[in-house]
């Protein structure tokens, strides 16, 4: 709860100008990291998760190793280690990387250094191993060192086994970001969803790195497809959830969606918008924590823009003159 609180005021840095802000959000949350603890909550069958370094990481424990879904904040190495041996005695043997952010990858330095082989999509590795830039968390992130990089890429989908339990990895489309991915454990009924699915919260959205509210909205739809009703749902942020809490998640999603169009499409601007509060309903559920009302309403209408951009693009580009071919 502390975390939570201390990252919604970090968050509200971003409504303040540039040349105000003291320190990024990034700065605070990191900070905030150092001084909670992580927890371990046991789901089903062999399957757990770890809270209060970043994002969410679930961990599937076994004689033959730890897989990890995200690796968390490595200032919270020491804590994260402490959690992973309560659970059990073995390493971490795979790192799946959800996305490329550093509050679900920044411990993957030192997981691979204990041992564990890096799993991503090839658009989490790309992001890794250049500087990137969010601006709306005023940071500019250093390519990240040659062991920290993805070096098993899963770009559409994958199996692993592992002491008994069959975990399926999937790419969603661009949805939060380009590099989105979806772990599925077979046999304890748990599917771990990265930031494509923040329970009880406005989720962010990183429309400069290819994600978009209408993306978030067809991942979340591919996640229901694979949940049943007895299916244990890890967001990337928030408590564990069932398929009721992400049927909520999606019906908010579009119905936020629906009027930010209508307005956008009266012509009117990204403040205009923003003052008419088309969240409104759904504020005191959604939005008291991590991202506040106006930044979401932000995040949707900037996706709406970029998505329109980008179906122009598409339908502006040469084709090939031979048959069945496009430009490469």
């Amino acid at each position: 709860m502390r975390l939570a609180i201390l990252i919604a005021g970090a968050i509200s840095l971003l409504r303040m100008p540039s040349w105000a802000q003291t320190a990024s959000p990034v700065t605070v949350i990191n900070g905030e990291a150092v001084k909670s603890d992580v927890a371990v909550q046991s789901l089903r069958g062999n399957v757990s998760v770890l809270t209060g370094s970043g994002g969410n990481i679930a961990v599937l424990a076994g004689p033959d190793g730890k897989l990890l879904v995200d690796s968390g904040i490595a200032v919270s190495k020491t804590k994260i280690a402490a959690a992973l041996a309560r659970i059990g005695p073995t390493g971490p043997k795979y790192v799946i990387n959800t996305h490329w952010h550093w509050d679900h990858t920044d411990g993957n330095a030192w997981m691979h250094e204990a041992g564990a082989t890096i799993i991503a999509h090839e658009n989490t590795r790309k992001h890794l191993s250049q500087t990137s830039r969010v601006e709306d968390w005023s940071w500019t992130f250093p390519p990240a060192p040659p062991g920290a990089l993805p070096t098993l890429l899963v770009n559409t989908q994958k199996t692993l086994t592992l002491d008994g339990e069959t975990i399926v990895i999937a790419a969603y489309a661009p949805a939060h970001t380009d590099g989105d991915l979806w772990v599925r454990f077979e046999q304890a009924g748990v599917i771990v969803t990265g930031d494509t699915f923040w329970n009880g919260m406005y989720p962010f959205i990183d429309n400069l790195h290819g994600g978009g509210i209408d993306g978030m909205v067809r991942a979340v739809g591919a996640t229901l497809e694979r949940a049943g009703e007895d299916i244990i749902i890890v967001p990337g942020h928030g408590p564990v959830a069932h398929r009721a809490d992400l049927v909520a998640f999606r019906d908010m999603l579009v119905t936020v969606r629906a009027t930010v169009a209508k307005l956008k499409s009266q012509g009117r601007s990204l403040a205009e918008v923003i003052a008419a509060e088309p969240s409104k309903s759904y504020d005191s559920k959604w939005g008291g924590s991590v991202i506040n009302p106006p930044l979401f309403i932000r995040f949707v209408y900037t996706g709406l823009e970029e998505s329109a951009s980008r179906q122009a693009a598409k339908r502006s580009a040469p084709t090939s003159s031979t048959p069945g071919r496009g430009v490469r």
